[in-house]
Parts: structure tokens; C-alpha cells; sequence
């Protein structure tokens, strides 16, 4: 066991649900170890210069009652700043020496695979840290907070842009995050029961969403007494096209990581089933049949794209990434205690803290091509011919502990 008196909690990366709930399960832990707990504010910007600050925020138990657990977002707040790309030969004693200046002995860092890779940076240099897993997109090898809470936002996003698009007769194409793993897009479409899921591990074939679009859309047009229908596809942001090349707006730039940052899937998509909708001879005949043709004006049926950006990464935090959120900082505390360095919290079951490697847990975990086969065997379209896999059956001795 470690003695430790004083601890930063630093939040990195982008924001999402359940980052106020690791901030208050750290300082609960802290509190209960007699351990003091401090806010380093801003990423990894604000740790770079600590050396200037003149104090920091301690998480008292009345300054812990204004940390609202269920809020989105970071009373800590955030920066995208890579620390190996400071172009200053003494920032890790810079970092030491603020650390030293406020008497902090160790951190609980919560952030997703670029925050794991500074983690591991610190580490290197004596700076002893706890990764406590955060990413809404889902890619880490352990659960991390903030996926819950997004992946509800996108369901209740597409499920409610269905009555604009039923509406209209409109085809709804939404873009999501999730960089180049679809795991936000699969669950979120799952849930909101998309038609068609385009995720960045299968190549899209537009020729075969195409074909799935037009049936679904006009067979519900024509089995609709007021002649109305609607479908939806949930786009991620890192898609790929049939050749496998990412479709991606190159004026974006790149982030602080050396990352693209990734747009123009929703657009890309919008335009290649217009293109086929223009071009095909049955649309306009189907069009003068269900009474919605107007020549030059209304030939095919429209298509929406809609990005919620933002959106599903703020306001208020699922009730399962709390739970995550404070067990996950309050692990991070105990394994600090228990002299633990260079680690992720993997989960909490009762007692039994289990943890891993940062490095093994930052690796990049991507969607389950069988899983994407199941649900194309109940008819979501994938942009490929469906995959019929057989099931496999297991039957276990003690139920499983889930985590998306």
C-alpha cells in the first residue's frame, strides 16, 4: 500500500456522459482514504502549466455537493493537448515541478486512447497515474463511460427525426461519431430501428443500399392508407466506400493527435443514392403512382442528411454510466493506493477491482463482424450482401457481467 495525501484528477479528450461521475468517485474514494483530492482544469494543458497556478480546487465534501454526477460534460473541463508534441526539452520536469509545487504525489486521468497514450508517457517519466476509460465511440478494449449515454442520445435523435421523414416521404440519413469504429452507430441504429447501418468495418456498396432503400421505402408508401413512409440510415463518421478508401472532407483539417477530422459521410451517402434515385426509370413511375410526382419540381424523393454532432455528447448522463463513472474513479483511487501506475480500471464486480495494462486496454477494439451478421439476418442493411452465419450456443455456469 502506497501513502498518498493529495491527488489531481485530470479529464482529457473529448466530452461526454459520466465524466462528473469518475470526478465524484475519486473524491469519494480520496475522502475515504484521508486522501485530499484536486482538480487539475483544463487536460493536459492545465497540467503542463500547473507550475503557474496560484491554487487549484480541492473536492471538499461541500465543493463535491456542486459536482452534479447525471450532468454531461466536466467540471474539470478539457483539452486536446499531446504532450510528446511540446516543442520544450524540459516539459516533463515542468510537470514534476507543478506537481511538486502543489504537493500532488499521483493522478486518476480519465480520457479514451489518446489520453491512455500520454498515461503511458507520464508513466514513463516517474509521474504515477490511473486510467480511469472514457470514449463515447466504444473502441477500447474495456468498457468506457460516456458510450451508454451517447449511444442513447443517437437512438432518441434517429427515432424522433423518423416523424419528420414520414412526414415528408423523406429518406433520413444520419452522421455520427465514432472516429473508425462503428460501435455508436451499430447500437444507436440497433436501437432506434434504423434500416440501414454504415460503419467504418464494411466497405459500403451503394449499389446494394440502393436496392434496400427503394423496396423498404416504397413498400411502405404503398401499404400506407395515406400514402406516407420514411427510412432511416445511421452513417458513422469514419465510412468506407467499396473500394476501401475513407470518405472523408479533406478541408477539415486534422485534431492536436495528428488525426483527420472526420465529416462528410452523411453528405457522401446522400449523394450517391440521389444520383441512383435520378437515374432510376421505376422512381418516377412510382412516383406518378403514389400521387407525389410534380415534373421539375418533386421527381424523387428527397434526402435529408442531418449531423447531431455535439448533441449526443452533452446534457444529461445515463443512469449506467454513473454507476460506471463513480466506480470506475473510486477504482482508480484504490489501485493508486494499492500502488498500482500505468493502468485502466476494467471494471468493478463487488470487491474485485480488475484492471489492465494501459497499453493492452488502449488498443483499438472494432465492431463484431458477427454481430453485424445477426442483425443483418433480421433484415437491417449493412451496405453488403448479408452474411448468413449460424449461430454458435454456450452454455455458462454463472451469468455473464455485460458491458456493451
Amino acid at each position: 500500500m502506497m501513502e498518498l495525501s493529495r491527488i489531481g484528477i485530470i479529464t482529457s479528450g473529448g466530452d461526454c456522459g459520466g465524466l462528473n461521475a469518475v470526478i465524484k468517485g475519486t473524491a469519494l474514494a480520496g475522502l475515504r482514504h484521508g486522501i485530499r483530492c484536486f482538480v487539475i482544469p483544463n487536460g493536459y494543458a492545465g497540467l503542463y502549466n500547473l507550475i503557474d497556478f496560484d491554487d487549484l480546487v480541492e473536492l471538499t465534501v461541500e465543493r463535491l455537493m456542486h459536482v452534479e454526477a447525471t450532468v454531461a460534460g466536466s467540471d474539470a473541463g478539457h483539452s486536446r493537448v499531446k504532450l510528446k508534441k511540446i516543442d520544450a526539452e524540459d516539459k516533463y520536469a515542468r510537470i514534476e515541478d507543478g506537481l511538486s509545487k502543489f504537493d500532488i504525489q499521483a493522478l486518476v486521468i480519465s480520457g479514451g486512447d489518446d489520453t491512455g497514450s500520454v498515461i503511458l508517457d507520464l508513466a514513463e517519466h516517474g509521474i504515477r497515474c490511473v486510467h480511469a476509460p472514457k470514449t463515447m465511440d466504444l473502441d477500447l478494449q474495456t468498457y468506457s463511460v460516456g458510450a451508454d449515454s451517447t449511444i442513447s442520445r443517437i437512438a432518441t435523435f434517429a427515432r424522433d427525426l423518423k416523424t419528420t421523414g414520414q412526414t415528408h416521404n423523406r429518406v433520413i440519413v444520419m452522421e455520427v461519431f465514432g472516429r473508425n469504429a462503428g460501435h455508436t452507430a451499430l447500437r444507436g441504429g440497433i436501437a432506434a430501428e434504423a434500416d440501414a447501418i454504415l460503419v467504418p468495418e464494411i466497405a459500403v456498396d451503394f449499389d446494394i443500399l440502393y436496392k434496400h432503400l427503394k423496396r423498404k421505402f416504397f413498400e411502405r408508401i404503398q401499404r400506407s392508407d395515406v400514402r406516407a413512409g420514411t427510412y432511416l440510415i445511421v452513417v458513422a463518421e469514419g465510412l468506407t466506400d467499396s473500394t476501401g478508401v475513407e470518405i472523408v472532407d479533406e478541408t477539415a483539417g486534422v485534431d492536436a493527435f495528428g488525426h483527420k477530422k472526420l465529416a462528410g459521410a452523411g453528405k457522401y451517402v446522400r449523394n450517391e443514392l440521389a444520383k441512383r434515385l435520378k437515374e432510376d426509370p421505376d422512381v418516377k413511375r412510382m412516383m406518378k403512382e403514389f400521387g407525389m410526382y410534380v415534373e421539375s419540381l418533386y421527381e424523387i424523393p428527397e434526402i435529408r442528411t442531418i449531423a447531431p454532432g455535439h448533441l449526443v455528447r452533452c446534457g444529461q448522463t445515463s443512469a449506467f454510466d454513473v454507476n460506471f463513472g463513480i466506480e470506475a474513479g473510486a477504482a482508480a483511487v484504490e489501485l493508486l493506493v494499492g500502488g498500482m501506475s500505468g493502468v485502466t480500471v476494467a471494471d468493478v464486480r463487488g470487491n474485485t477491482i480488475r484492471y489492465m495494462d494501459t497499453a493492452a486496454a488502449i488498443r483499438p477494439r472494432n465492431v463484431d463482424p458477427a454481430l453485424v451478421s445477426f442483425h443483418e439476418n433480421l433484415g437491417v442493411c449493412f451496405g453488403r450482401v448479408p452474411e448468413n452465419i449460424a449461430p454458435t450456443f454456450v452454455k455458462l455456469d454463472s451469468p455473464p457481467n455485460r458491458h456493451l
